[in-house]
């Protein structure tokens, strides 16, 4: 694996380190040994998916908060996302700061993403999968969001929303009381 620290510290591209020839490929997305070689979480607690029929599904922006915080490592495994993050650590030199990354089947690119920050994605194409590991169970009581278009943050979205839920349509601005 291939793992690229962004300008949000902490928040990793982790690229597929391809082995393959005219049958296709191999690659390693889980070793808790290099993982932890970069300083990063690997107690990994839960592993879900999320489908989406429709280009312009916009789901987001989640995040847990104390003492649920969780890391969230997430890949495309059909179709394609748009994938942001917002750092909300208020002690962070990027707090408030938002990154994009798109993750699909062809790039088998993945997103860690560190606790304190709010994520969310759009997707780029019909019936798409996404794949995703959290260091914490989900707990209802600590899960909250920020809306997609809170002005504080500006987050610029790649189309038109073609379905999102009333809860990520009504989550309230981002304001530093979360954490």
């Amino acid at each position: 694996m291939i793992f690229t620290e962004t300008e949000l510290k902490g928040a990793y591209i982790i690229d597929t380190k391809k082995i393959g020839d005219d049958r296709g490929f191999f690659g390693r997305i889980w070793c808790q040994d290099e993982y932890e070689t970069h300083g990063l979480k690997t107690n990994i607690a839960q592993s879900n998916i999320g489908v989406s029929s429709m280009k312009g599904t916009l789901r987001g922006l989640h995040f847990q908060k104390p003492p649920h915080q969780e890391v969230k490592i997430i890949r495309c495994s059909r179709g394609a996302i748009y994938d942001v993050i917002v750092d909300l650590r208020p002690e962070s030199a990027t707090y408030q700061k938002w990154l994009a990354v798109e993750l699909n089947e062809k790039n088998t690119r993945m997103l860690y993403v560190p606790e304190g920050f709010a994520q969310g994605y759009m997707t780029l194409t019909d019936d798409t999968e996404m794949y995703y590991l959290t260091t914490a169970v989900y707990a209802p009581d600590s899960a909250f969001g920020i809306r997609y278009n809170d002005p504080s943050i500006n987050i610029e979205w790649p189309l038109p929303i073609a379905s999102i839920s009333e809860n990520d349509q009504n989550w309230p601005d981002y304001k530093d009381s979360y954490f």
